[in-house]
């Protein structure tokens, strides 16, 4: 028989999965901790105990994101790009500006091989929010380490709106292309 403290995890957790599959975008360790009234430690636990039960749940640097499957009319695409550390806002705002979801950054790093980073930006509030804690860390993109280069999964509705993406970022100079 389960004891009153694991009954209240085991229901903090539905607690979790509730707030998470409710929500429209990303929502953070402290903001759940501060709910549900325990640390940011607990929170992480419990996110990793729901993954090890398979619950579609994705860390991203904007906080937590319940990712069910997508319906099979969303399309995504592998896009290169290459601009220099000022233009990430702008790459980004012109996926997102146009229906584009940025699922992640991905760079070919000469030792380490393949790099993957969630990103999940589906709006210019989350773009905002991440180049400004970009901008007030002492982080750097992974680009740096491959001189700008650097590749991004882009999801939106229909491939037109994939297309349209890319002539923009192509007109601003930011679509890599030999």
């Amino acid at each position: 028989m389960p004891s009153d403290r694991q009954k209240s995890g085991e229901a903090r957790r539905e607690k979790i999965l509730q707030t998470l599959s409710q929500s429209v975008g990303p929502i953070t360790g402290r903001s759940l901790a501060s709910e549900m009234n325990v640390s940011r430690q607990v929170i992480v636990s419990d996110i990793n105990l729901l993954k090890a039960k398979n619950e579609p749940i994705l860390a991203t640097s904007q906080g937590y994101l319940y990712m069910p499957a997508h319906p099979v009319s969303r399309v995504s695409r592998l896009i290169v790009c290459r601009h220099t550390p000022d233009q990430t806002e702008e790459e980004l705002l012109i996926i997102v500006n146009n229906g584009g979801i940025v699922k992640n950054v991905v760079i070919e790093h000469p030792v380490y091989g393949e790099m993957t980073a969630s990103l999940m930006l589906h709006n210019q509030i989350e773009v905002k929010r991440f180049t400004a804690e970009l901008e007030n860390s002492e982080s750097v993109l992974l680009s740096a380490l491959t001189d700008g280069v650097h590749m991004h999964e882009i999801e939106a509705e229909h491939t037109a709106v994939i297309d349209r993406i890319e002539q923009e970022l192509a007109g601003a100079g930011i679509l890599y292309s030999e």
